[in-house]
């Protein structure tokens, strides 16, 4: 399809289908790492989206909508988002999210087991989209929100990574000078 060479197109797609599709001026999306901005001639880019809100002008109007985490592909003047959850302004009822962030909060500050629980994830994710939600409306929460990342040490999960990456020694490269506990307990 050929477009104005001034404009991109943005679909937003869920499981239930796509929930926004539009030819917009620009678009700036929360990345995982940051939020990032589209322009039409946009090189190629595939990226990884974090929960929050996604701004994009139209007509000269900035639209702000609120999505999960997702995928972005940028390609040709268009940029197709696949995200779990998605929110216009008028979808979000403020007191069952705010009454709901409540009782995920306590969930969380009570939590007792492992960080990395796949329960506990669940909850920090919904956390961070009734936030989004929030922040949608212009009523963001105090910003005690919880970040898997924050919590969780992931170094050494990809190559490169962790204190080898950082200058240190892996354990067989270490100085002959101290030697490791269990081989004096030999001896």
């Amino acid at each position: 399809m050929v477009r104005d060479g001034n404009l991109i197109r943005l679909e937003i797609v869920t499981q239930k289908g796509i929930a926004l599709a539009e030819d917009v001026e620009e678009v700036i999306a929360p990345a995982v790492g940051g939020s990032f901005g589209v322009l039409p001639g946009h090189l190629p880019l595939l990226a990884a989206l974090g929960v929050g809100v996604l701004h994009y002008r139209k007509e000269g109007k900035l639209v702000d909508v609120a999505i999960a985490n997702g995928f972005v592909e940028v390609m040709d003047d268009q940029a197709v988002i696949l995200t779990d959850r998605f929110a216009l302004h008028d979808d979000v009822d403020v007191l069952a999210v705010r009454e709901r962030l409540k009782e995920v909060d306590e969930e969380l500050e009570a939590w007792e087991g492992e960080l990395a629980a796949p329960e506990r994830l669940a909850l920090v994710e919904e956390e961070q989209w009734l936030a989004a939600e929030l922040e949608l409306i212009g009523d963001a929460p105090r910003s005690h929100v919880l970040e898997p990342s924050r919590q969780v040490d992931y170094t050494g999960l990809f190559p490169g990574e962790g204190p080898a990456a950082e200058g240190a020694l892996p354990p067989e490269e270490a100085s002959d000078d101290e030697e490791p506990a269990a081989k004096g307990a030999k001896d």
